[in-house]
């Protein structure tokens, strides 16, 4: 199979539901001929496997533009409806789009980007072209790029790593397998679908003839009405950030309330607190809970843990063993493989899962995607993670920290320095450093400027999105300075509630 859409047209004549929102149900059959509509007005807008923006709230409209623009043989790019239009501008000088497709909602920021735009309104009652788009199937091939998305970038340009059919559908066969995704599946859908993690349901979802229904944000504010829509749609899957499995936790919702359809409880993103997960297996110790890992770079995951003992609180979870088809080792400072116990190192990847590197990036891609050292026979690419992990006396992984400034807050991967660039945009400020505290979760902004906090946060939130405001801020007058005449960011990250 060479094409994600061949697994999707399987179910073209059913008259299930795929997918809902708050408004909207979808079978099948309908989400197929909306997609093929859009994919039809989309044909002519420039030569193949060039990009197309879709910046849409999470929707049934999101995921039948996002298989629309695939339809037309082009790759769609997700485009955070909230972001800022300064973020949309910096993805989009080195993403060049060939397109836009939006709603009239969004028509003010959308024409001030200066790309073609296609609204769904006009677009959306396109004759379908069954011979273009037949065409375009017949010149496909499984390493066509299927999709990108964005991540932080070090130097304050966002990234996006590209993915191909064949990741895809290599990952979500992994996905099917291991975790017995089929037609009786019901997914409540949390993460935003610019985020990896959103990969899993949707093609899980759309491979297997399974349902998927986008639980509204505002409701994990609310997690009582959660559980009601939750129960009202028979989910009986999850795939959650372990911020939103925490808010469980922390307000005790399974004292009072149920979830008994619920059978698969998995989470990624960000490390997930011990505390919280006991929480849910003593209250629901019949549920199958996983631990999952990994990066946009490698589809979603390349390691997993299916929870089989428990833990003490103050116990860090382990990220498990590789998944099938994506192998994994870690490697010393010198590219020396360890196998070691306790021994730490970084964490490499390589297989069907790994991106094809970041698009219209080749500095940033060399530095990531690189021959395996273990390797001297033939080519073979490898990703680093930038994550440091070592074995366990049970042979598995754990995950303990990034090697670098990346940092994982919220459930979002975040270069740091793309805060400090933010900052450094300010008219007022000096200097700055943004350092993490791990222990916290906080992201902890130190300056130099005449400038309040209030004013450096009101400047940020046209800059960069809400998951990137600083949680703490210090201000100081001179910053400590390390041996080579460098600002110390070991001080500051260690110290800085001293200051």
């Amino acid at each position: 199979m060479k094409n994600i859409l061949q697994k999707i047209e399987k179910f073209k004549d059913s008259n299930k539901i795929v997918i809902s929102d708050e408004t909207t149900e979808l079978t099948y059959s309908q989400l197929i001929i909306n997609a093929q509509k859009i994919g039809s007005a989309l044909l002519d807008v420039s030569k193949r496997n060039t990009p197309i923006a879709v910046m849409l709230p999470k929707s049934t409209a999101c995921l039948y533009s996002f298989l629309g623009v695939v339809y037309s043989g082009h790759f769609y790019v997700v485009i955070d409806d909230q972001m800022p239009l300064e973020r949309i501008e910096k993805i989009f000088s080195g993403l060049n789009p060939v397109a836009l497709v939006t709603n009239k909602d969004y028509q003010k920021k959308a024409e001030s980007l200066n790309v073609p735009v296609y609204y769904l309104e006009d677009i959306f009652d396109t004759e379908i072209n069954e011979a273009g788009l037949q065409q375009i199937r017949d010149l496909s091939i499984d390493t066509d790029p299927l999709y990108a998305l964005y991540t932080s970038g070090s130097t304050g340009m966002p990234k996006g790593a590209l993915l191909t059919h064949r990741n895809v559908l290599n990952y979500i066969d992994w996905v099917i397998e291991t975790f017995d995704i089929n037609k009786n599946t019901v997914f409540g859908s949390q993460t935003p679908f610019y985020f990896s993690m959103s990969v899993t349901d949707i093609f899980s979802t759309l491979f297997t003839g399974a349902t998927l229904h986008i639980m509204p944000k505002k409701f994990f504010a609310f997690p009582v009405k959660l559980v009601e829509l939750m129960n009202a749609k028979k989910v009986n899957t999850i795939y959650w950030v372990p911020s939103a499995l925490g808010i469980f936790a922390n307000m005790k919702v399974l004292d009072y309330v149920e979830l008994p359809d619920l059978k698969k409880v998995m989470f990624a993103g960000e490390a997930m607190p011990t505390k919280h997960l006991n929480y849910w297996m003593d209250k629901r110790p019949d549920i199958e809970y996983a631990n999952l890992y990994g990066p946009t770079e490698t589809t979603d995951i390349c390691t997993y843990y299916k929870v089989d003992r428990k833990f003490k609180n103050d116990e860090s979870l382990p990220i498990g063993k590789h998944c099938d088809n994506c192998d994994v080792f870690i490697l010393d400072d010198q590219n020396k493989e360890i196998t070691e116990i306790d021994k730490q190192g970084e964490l490499c990847a390589r297989g069907g899962f790994l991106a094809a590197g970041y698009y219209n990036n080749p500095e940033k891609t060399q530095a990531a995607f690189m021959q395996n050292p273990l390797n001297t026979f033939y080519p073979e690419i490898m990703y680093r993670t930038g994550d440091l992990v070592k074995y366990n006396d049970r042979g598995e992984l754990i995950y303990i920290t990034r090697k670098d400034y990346q940092i994982k807050h919220m459930g979002y991967r975040i270069e740091l320095g793309e805060i400090e660039t933010a900052v450094y945009g300010l008219d007022a400020i000096k200097s700055c450093v943004v350092v993490f505290d791990d222990e916290k979760d906080k992201i902890v902004l130190v300056y130099q400027g005449k400038i309040s906090d209030k004013e450096i946060i009101d400047g940020l939130k046209d800059k960069v999105p809400h998951y990137m405001l600083p949680n703490v801020m210090k201000k100081v007058r001179n910053m400590p300075m390390n041996q080579n005449g460098k600002i110390d960011r070991k001080y500051l990250k260690t110290n800085y509630g001293g200051l």
